[in-house]
């Protein structure tokens, strides 16, 4: 009788161990990839030469919206005095001047987009973060890595969470 008894608990804990150590937990991680990036990136001469350049335009742009401004104020004031040659002249001008700073301001953006683009598709960069990640994720039992700036954007995960070959199959493809 002690003897089924203890085939029997052993039995239990058997079972009941075998579904513990089936039952996988899923832990999921974060990554801030701007805060990376900008750590990263921080004193590289690449980024520096765009925060300059930003700089450089944003200068630019303010001088020339100062600028327009001004001649928004004289022709104010050849309204007043009812000069309405010179009133046709400043708004010529303010038009003149307003697409050339629309144009510029289009075009520089696009600049700084391509520029930051190229430093943040650098394949330095990202391969070392990948490799962080996944030793990262690895040796502390992530099963996923997920950025913060992109929250349908898996940056890492477990090949064991992969049901991929499995959802093929239940398919029949």
């Amino acid at each position: 009788m002690v003897i089924k008894r203890f085939i029997s608990v052993l039995s239990v804990l058997f079972c009941f161990s075998t579904v513990l150590f089936a039952q996988q937990i899923t832990r999921f991680g974060v990554v801030d990839t701007s805060r990376v990036y900008q750590s990263y990136y921080r004193n590289s001469a690449p980024v520096r030469n765009y925060e300059a350049k930003k700089s450089e335009f944003q200068n630019e742009i303010k001088k020339r919206t100062a600028a327009l401004r001004d001649l928004q104020e004289k022709k104010l004031e050849y309204q007043k005095n009812g000069d309405d040659s010179n009133v046709l002249k400043v708004e010529a001008q303010i038009t003149k001047d307003t697409q050339y700073l629309q144009e510029y301001t289009t075009a520089k953006n696009m600049e700084l987009e391509s520029l930051k683009a190229s430093l943040k598709n650098s394949d330095e960069f990202y391969q070392k973060l990948y490799a962080t990640l996944a030793k990262i994720a690895e040796s502390n039992g992530y099963s996923m890595i997920l950025s913060l700036q992109q929250t349908d954007s898996v940056l890492w995960y477990s090949p064991s969470v992969d049901i991929t070959d499995e959802v093929i199959s239940s398919l029949g493809l």
